[in-house]
């Protein structure tokens, strides 16, 4: 038996325009998904997954994966572990994809570069969901925090350890699970008679994804939280914020943070707080009194063989 892990990720900027070819910024978290894979000769696929929303990831990437890369499959027993919700919005079905079929080429021994395994991965989730850009499956495959753009064209590792730089990642949670797919298709239809105004904003919350890697790059995180409060506003004016999360946010900066932006697809899931370190407890403790605290560390490393 394999068993492999991968990390579940949190938007810090540019959701949504990513979609369109403009960058963003993901980075990895501590709360993981694993994949235990054995082989098995009665021909059949058994899954095990009670974590996991969706078995489909699964079977698709079965299939992707021993089409891609000349596996003879004559049987699999596969199960699933995972220490986050996914309520939360951290990417479990593209963290489940790719520990799948990382545990595939492991046990039977194929040689795959992580670009291989992230073509596959985000061709079995775009054949499962239709829409999305990749940065998750980026993410549970690279780990750390990277700047990222569709398609994986760009796909750069950045110094922004925020667990020991002077600053952290307050994550809060809404109560309220999102159906990221659907949001996405809503923001394109949308885009359909709004085409202007919807680019514009798509632009701009480009402009500033690159303007807080530079700031973040120099270790300015005041100037990256104000880009963050930025960022939060076209969100909003897209039409993907909710009351709560506009809530918790305005108690996190109200408490001290630098700034804070919801994170994904909106809609409810989860908003973030850039934090000094010696405002972290009064951050947390206005988050805990409007919403629900997620104890989550961030730059996690990537898909890992663990036994």
């Amino acid at each position: 038996m394999i068993s492999v892990s991968a990390p579940g990720k949190l938007m810090l900027m540019g959701e949504h325009a990513v979609v369109y070819g403009c960058p963003c910024i993901v980075t990895a978290v501590s709360e993981r998904l694993s994949v235990s894979i054995e082989k098995t000769t009665d021909g059949k696929v058994m899954i095990d997954a009670p974590q996991v929303k969706d078995t489909r990831f699964v079977d698709q990437a079965i299939i992707e994966g021993c089409t891609a890369w000349g596996i003879n499959n004559e049987g699999l027993r596969i199960s699933t572990q995972s220490n986050f919700s996914n309520c939360y919005g951290f990417g479990s079905s593209s963290a489940v994809t790719v520990a799948t079929l990382f545990a595939l080429t492991t046990i039977f021994e194929k040689k795959v570069t992580k670009k291989q395994l992230f073509d596959v991965a985000l061709k079995t989730v775009l054949t499962i969901q239709g829409v999305g850009s990749g940065f998750d499956v980026a993410a549970a495959i690279y780990g750390k925090t990277m700047e990222y753009v569709k398609g994986g064209t760009t796909l750069t590792e950045l110094p922004w350890n925020l667990n020991t730089d002077g600053v952290s990642l307050v994550v809060g949670y809404s109560g309220v699970k999102a159906d990221t797919a659907s949001i996405v298709k809503d923001i394109a239809k949308k885009r359909e008679t709004q085409q202007d105004r919807v680019d514009r904003i798509f632009k701009a919350i480009g402009i500033l994804v690159v303007q807080a890697k530079d700031a973040g790059d120099k270790g300015d995180w005041g100037t990256v939280g104000k880009f963050m409060n930025f960022n939060q506003e076209y969100l909003r004016d897209l039409g993907v914020s909710t009351e709560k999360l506009e809530t918790m946010i305005l108690a996190a900066n109200k408490a001290g943070a630098y700034g804070a932006k919801l994170s994904g697809a909106g809609g409810g899931d989860c908003m973030i707080a850039l934090v000094p370190k010696e405002k972290r407890d009064m951050v947390e403790q206005a988050i805990v009194a409007c919403g629900q605290l997620v104890s989550v560390t961030v730059h996690a490393e990537g898909a890992m063989v663990t036994s």
